[in-house]
């Protein structure tokens, strides 16, 4: 293992694991319950750590062995251990990340669900239209990965694009997936409806939230201005002559978010109360985080949403993420919901981050 810093934390865990063993196993801790508890509690969420070094350390110690027998004159068997080697090397690579990513403190969202915003910025109906298409992105995604997508609210435009589009992502996973989308996306492509063939830059807005719901946030109902007024789009006569959408406001801080999409008053509510507990949430947070720090830190995955994080140029067939410098020659099959090569890059990006500034810490 390259990362001597890495090591030496493993190495300190392995040994206070197992002295929690010897510990937890004497006479008299048994019979202190409180004591035996925490002890116990230790025990087992240091672990998983334990097992995988346990494992890795098994791995390096085969892949020596092996390149020992490398230099055999027998070709059969220096075959085998070539093919044996490079196995171990991989099986080495793949433990060594899962040991990095088990080191580093787990975010308290990771498990969560998402409130998944996708708004049009700077571009007009060119804009609306790449957000229809990052839209489409998401839910091939989510589909490939078996989660389940509900839109709470939508704005279309008449060409099929979305001024804004919000939709619930439940499933395993899901923030620890795709927190890395928030930020602004730009698009670099021929619009529909450009005549003279001209390239044209377009930019759209995505928000991840993880969701939340009254046991996060508690919000005061005198503090809400309830609104219904009736529903504009596609859904016929009774959408449009029906108050059924519903706008919600929260007079402490501003925040306002409708929803129309169902026909009922109830349901919208219901809704618009989803985002609006997601939002309210993601503001605090980021009060709190001005309070620690003035001026935030820039990290892989946080994505300010102001802050362009990815370039979709269609004439080059490319998708470049600039917080990690990637670019990728495969923007259909992106498009198509293919982004773990990017969310992979980006994850193992911000591990390593977290993994130096840990060190910094000590």
């Amino acid at each position: 293992m390259k990362n001597k810093f890495l090591l030496k934390r493993l190495e300190g865990i392995a040994k206070r694991y197992e002295e929690l063993q010897k510990e937890i196993s004497k006479p008299e801790i048994v019979q202190d319950i409180k004591k035996y508890q925490k002890l116990n509690k230790e025990l087992k969420e240091l672990s998983e750590i334990y097992e995988t070094y346990k494992l890795y350390q098994r791995y390096e110690r085969e892949y020596e062995e092996s390149k020992e027998l490398l230099r055999s004159d027998d070709e059969d068997i220096k075959a085998l251990a070539e093919e044996e080697t490079k196995r171990l090397q991989e099986k080495l690579e793949e433990t060594e990340d899962k040991l990095k990513e088990l080191m580093i403190p787990k975010d308290p969202n990771e498990s969560k669900n998402i409130i998944l915003e996708i708004r049009a910025g700077a571009g007009g109906e060119e804009a609306a239209l790449f957000a229809a298409d990052l839209f489409r992105m998401y839910q091939k995604y989510a589909e490939e990965k078996g989660w389940k997508i509900t839109i709470l609210n939508t704005n279309r435009t008449g060409l099929g694009g979305f001024k804004e589009v919000i939709a619930l992502v439940e499933g395993k996973d899901v923030y620890s997936r795709l927190k890395y989308e928030s930020g602004v996306h730009r698009v670099q492509r021929i619009p529909v409806t450009e005549s003279g063939g001209r390239i044209h830059t377009s930019t759209v807005t995505v928000a991840v939230l993880p969701e939340a719901g009254e046991e996060d946030i508690n919000i005061n109902p005198q503090d809400l201005r309830i609104e219904t007024f009736r529903a504009s789009g596609a859904g016929g006569q009774y959408v449009n002559t029906t108050e059924t959408a519903v706008r919600i406001t929260h007079i402490p801080t501003g925040i306002t978010v409708s929803c129309q999409e169902e026909r009922s008053q109830y349901q919208n509510r219901q809704k618009a109360m989803k985002i609006l507990y997601a939002r309210l949430k993601d503001y605090y947070n980021r009060l709190k985080e001005e309070e620690i720090a003035r001026e935030r830190r820039e990290q892989v995955g946080t994505g300010e949403r102001s802050e362009k994080i990815r370039t979709y140029n269609f004439p080059q067939n490319r998708v470049t993420d600039h917080r990690i410098n990637l670019t990728l020659y495969k923007l259909p099959e992106i498009l198509e919901g293919n982004l773990d090569e990017l969310i992979d890059a980006l994850r193992t990006a911000e591990i390593e981050e977290k993994i130096k500034e840990m060190e910094k810490a000590l």
